[in-house]
């Protein structure tokens, strides 16, 4: 692959969903850029449209009712949009692969352990059953779990356990890009400090980008590059993790902020975020932000900002996103 072309650029990217209630507004021009051996952490709410945009990647729309309506989505300089059903079925795990929301969904529950990851390298790889099985056994010890438990079932492990066999699916043909879709949250805080410990390590020793999607922002500034902040289907705010951290200006990624207690700052009361996100089937005229915006002006109300550039790589969709925000 040539570096100097990212391994991930998302353009203009609108995706709905046409039900009998209204048509769902998810994602509604979307841009990313991502590089190669870059990790970057899709930030927001429930319903900002974070895995309706990893969906999109992988081409796993629900079609009907979902549908990507215009925008590219180019990987290695290809755009995947215009391919196939055959033609994506390569590329996924093979070149993409994603860790889903629950691993006790993810996993085929009447197939043993072995089946499922030696199946995936079957798939993509010319091996035979038993060098597919022996490779699918020393990626499960890669994960950290023996090897004598390949003729376990699902139901046999824990939550944890399920969430390293998902991870070793996903890695097991070491793919370019991994979308890790809120990987951690069915798991414990000691559980999920191990699994972000071992995807970290694993990314590193494979040379994997990935993209993590999540509402914690604790973990984007443990293990990320670069962040994306996401409301109501638009990127509201991206850029380095040093950039979006100590340099904010948008008020939605404040208000994230805000939201999160100071171990070393003694306060009474959080400063949430007022108000809840926007009917996707109804989204608000002019910025989609402005109802919960304490910031808010006519302006904001009745026309939508575009992409502020700042500095570097580091924009924000705000009108005042160059004066600061006080």
């Amino acid at each position: 692959m040539n570096n100097a072309t990212p391994l991930l650029h998302v353009k203009n990217l609108h995706v709905r969903y046409t039900t009998d209630e209204g048509t769902v507004h998810a994602v509604n021009g979307v841009d990313l850029v991502m590089k190669k051996g870059e990790t970057l952490g899709l930030v927001g709410e429930t319903g900002a449209g974070k895995t309706t945009t990893a969906l999109s990647i992988l081409r796993l729309i629900p079609d009907p009712p979902g549908e990507i309506t215009s925008g590219e989505i180019l990987f290695d300089g290809h755009d995947l949009v215009p391919y196939s059903a055959m033609k994506m079925r390569k590329v996924r795990g093979n070149h993409i692969s994603m860790i889903f929301q629950d691993p006790m969904t993810a996993l085929n529950p009447v197939l043993t352990i072995g089946d499922q990851i030696s199946e995936v390298i079957r798939l993509h790889d010319r091996l035979s059953r038993s060098e597919a099985y022996g490779k699918a056994t020393r990626m499960l010890e890669l994960v950290g779990i023996p090897a004598d438990r390949m003729g376990e079932y699902p139901h046999q492990f824990s939550g944890g356990m399920k969430q390293r066999v998902v991870i070793a699916i996903a890695l097991v043909c070491n793919p370019l890009l991994l979308i890790a879709d809120e990987p951690t949250t069915a798991l414990d805080v000691t559980i999920q400090a191990q699994v972000l410990e071992l995807m970290q390590n694993l990314r590193t020793e494979l040379g994997t980008s990935m993209m993590l999607i999540t509402h914690d922002l604790g973990v984007v500034a443990k293990i990320c590059d670069t962040v994306a902040i996401m409301y109501a289907g638009e990127i509201v705010e991206y850029g380095t993790l040093q950039e979006v951290y100590n340099n904010t200006r948008h008020p939605y990624t404040k208000g994230l902020f805000g939201s999160i207690p100071k171990i070393d700052v003694r306060e009474r009361r959080l400063k949430p975020i007022p108000g809840l996100m926007p009917d996707p089937t109804h989204l608000p005229q002019g910025c989609s932000f402005h109802p919960r915006c304490p910031f808010c002006t006519d302006q904001c109300r009745h026309k939508k900002p575009e992409n502020v550039l700042l500095y570097g790589d580091h924009f924000a969709k705000c009108y005042y996103a160059e004066d600061g925000l006080q």
